[in-house]
């Protein structure tokens, strides 16, 4: 495993609505990585559930959600929200207020792409992260082949 960088050419690749480099400069392009970094990190860890292929699939999925965000603010769309009511006359928007808990999935759910995202770390991260304590404690049985209990040699 290692560090994934952005490869501008791989991501308009992959995303050819972006491939348009004077709508899209590469420069612009490495922006949007750079705050995707911020959300999930190019770097591995131990223990890592990702592989760097999906590492790199869910930067360049964040990536394009950033820049699709970015575009619809830019073309005079409101900033992405959950509208909950709405009224014509006297013009009244309601907004669902993000979730106190899953704000990240809150926030991937506006584009395609961040829906993507998100499915791909659920998958990945389905078995959660081990961290600390005893090895055997990250399994059914003790790393003797007991299950534990204040009887070691009793199968209690």
């Amino acid at each position: 495993m290692s560090l994934i960088t952005f490869d501008p050419a791989a991501f308009k690749a992959q995303f050819p609505q972006f491939s348009n480099s004077s709508c899209f400069p590469d420069g612009t392009l490495n922006n949007w990585w750079v705050i995707a970094t911020t959300v999930v990190s190019p770097e591995p860890v131990d223990c890592d559930p990702l592989t760097d292929a999906q590492r790199t699939e869910v930067l360049n999925l964040v990536t394009a959600h950033v820049g699709t965000i970015f575009n619809q603010i830019a073309s005079g769309k409101p900033a992405p929200a959950m509208v909950t009511s709405a009224t014509i006359d006297k013009v009244t928007v309601t907004v669902k207020p993000p979730p106190e808990r899953g704000q990240l999935t809150w926030w991937l759910n506006f584009t395609p792409y961040g829906q993507m995202a998100a499915t791909i770390l659920s998958i990945a991260g389905a078995g959660g992260f081990y961290s600390g304590g005893l090895p055997e404690r990250s399994a059914f049985r003790r790393v003797g082949g007991g299950f534990g209990g204040p009887w070691p040699n009793c199968g209690g």
